[in-house]
This record gives structure tokens, sequence and C-alpha cells, in this order.
């Protein structure tokens, strides 16, 4: 039996037997305390939803999701189960609740059930993603041309974001409460940015890019830096696709490391609207 919860009390000791095990650490880790009071907080929020599954009296499976009713919009923010058949019912609820939503997930490789209940719902998946952490000293660079993003250059900015995701540069810059901008731009021009979120322990850019013509020539060094410098004193983590050579190259120049055993996936179920 799957459904939504008021609150996690009498959750905590389920919490604790996923402590320390690195598949259940994608995409927010933390203590089972911390991951508590994260779903106490989020049991109060009318855009976050919380489902717990259990059989028999057992608790099986916890799941914790952002929830954008006006957009028809699901994103599973952590995924806590061993269990099949927990997954196989967390898929007929979404299917009965959220028809014609749809539903992005990361998650670890491992969490093998969750896999299995995406594929056999046609769901699109994504290149495996390796995580990397910052564990390095912020390298002392220049970053002229570098700058936080500004309304002067919104127009540009949004105009050349990728729009193949649900955060559009329009939705990025609309949400200062998670997200940080940094362009980087030769004179009037913009040439590349990065969106990174704030606001946790431990952030991360979630989109970069630079212009074609402009590549090779710094800008993608400078825009890490950049961010990181103004994330101090938080933590930064990222997660590149696994044959990415040249970006995991950038990235462990400016200070980053493989997080061995934390890969992700990152996949998109477009649930079927309803007969």
């Amino acid at each position: 039996m799957i459904g939504p919860l008021a609150s996690p009390d009498g959750w905590l000791g389920f919490l604790r037997f996923f402590d320390g095990d690195k598949a259940f650490s994608v995409p927010r880790g933390g203590t089972a305390e911390e991951r508590f009071e994260m779903l106490r907080e989020a049991c109060r929020k009318p855009d976050r939803l919380v489902l717990g599954a259990s059989r028999e009296g057992e608790k099986t499976g916890l799941f914790y999701f952002l929830l954008l009713e006006d957009e028809r919009y699901l994103e599973m923010l952590s995924c806590l189960t061993r269990d099949e058949l927990s997954c196989r019912e967390l898929g007929a609820y979404l299917r009965e609740r959220f028809p014609g939503y749809q539903a992005d997930f990361v998650y670890s490789p491992e969490i093998t059930p969750l896999t299995a209940l995406l594929r056999q719902n046609g769901a699109s998946f994504d290149t495996e993603q390796q995580k990397m952490v910052f564990a390095g000293q912020i390298p002392a660079i220049d970053l002229s041309g570098v700058e936080p993003l500004s309304e002067k250059y919104l127009s540009q900015y949004c105009a050349m974001h990728n729009t193949d995701v649900y955060w559009t540069g329009e939705k990025v810059a609309a949400n200062p409460e998670s997200f940080r901008v940094f362009i980087a731009r030769e004179g009037e021009t913009v040439v590349g940015y990065l969106d990174v979120t704030v606001g946790h322990d431990e952030n991360e850019p979630v989109d970069v890019l630079v212009k074609e013509p402009y590549r090779c020539r710094g800008w993608g060094r400078k825009l890490l830096v950049a961010a990181l410098a103004a994330n101090r004193p938080h933590g930064m983590r990222l997660h590149v696709d696994v044959d990415n050579a040249p970006a995991i190259g950038l990235y462990t120049s400016v200070g980053f490391v493989k997080a061995e055993g934390e890969n992700s996936l990152t996949v998109t179920w477009k649930i079927p609207p309803a007969d």
C-alpha cells in the first residue's frame, strides 16, 4: 500500500536503515536525522509530495517529490527503497493521480527496481552520470568577462539557454531563491552561462554552456571558478556524463574529484494522460 504522508513520524528507523549506503545519496544525501527534518518540513509544503509504502505493517519505501500542479510537473528528490513491489505501487499511484504530467527522476543505477519500473513504462533514459565533488583550492585566475546575470543580459541568456530541459532560462531567472546564474561575455555579447543551485550545504551546477565559436578560450573554467567563489563556504558537487572526457577534464582542472560508487541516472517519464 502506498499513499501520501502528513508527517514522517514513525519513519526515522526506516531512514536509518539507508544511512551510509552510497546508492541512496543521490541526489539528496545527509544523515537519517537530517532527512527526517527535511521530510517533516516537506510535508508542510503544498508543492512537495512525500509518499510512504508499507506491507503487512512493515515500511518498504519512501519517495519524495517536488510537485508543481499548475505546470503538471513532478521531480523526484529522494527515493529510499529496495523493494520491487513498492516501485510498482509508486508507478500505479503516479499514473492514477498525475495523468499527463512530466516526471523527472535522478537516482543511483543501483536502485534497480526503480529502473525496471521506468523501463516498463517507456521512460527516456539519459547517459549515466559520474558524481564529482569539489575537494581542492579555488584556482586564482582572471575572471574578467564573467559576472552575475543582470536584467541587461537576460534576453540574450534566455535565447541561448538549453530548451530541452524543465529548468529553462526563463524559469531559472525567475527563481533566484533556488538558482544563481553567471554569464560570460565578450563585449556586449553573451557567449556562455552557468546555472548553479543555492541554499544547500552542497550546491550543484545544473547547466553550463559556451557557444561553439567561443569554446576552448577558457570560458567554462572561468564560469566554474566564479560559481565556486560565490558558493563559499558551502560545498559543491556536480554530475557529468561518464563518457564526456573533456568535461571531466575541465572539472578536474578546477579541483573536482570523482566520487566513486555514486553515479546517477536521469530519467524522464511522461505519464500517459487518462483515457
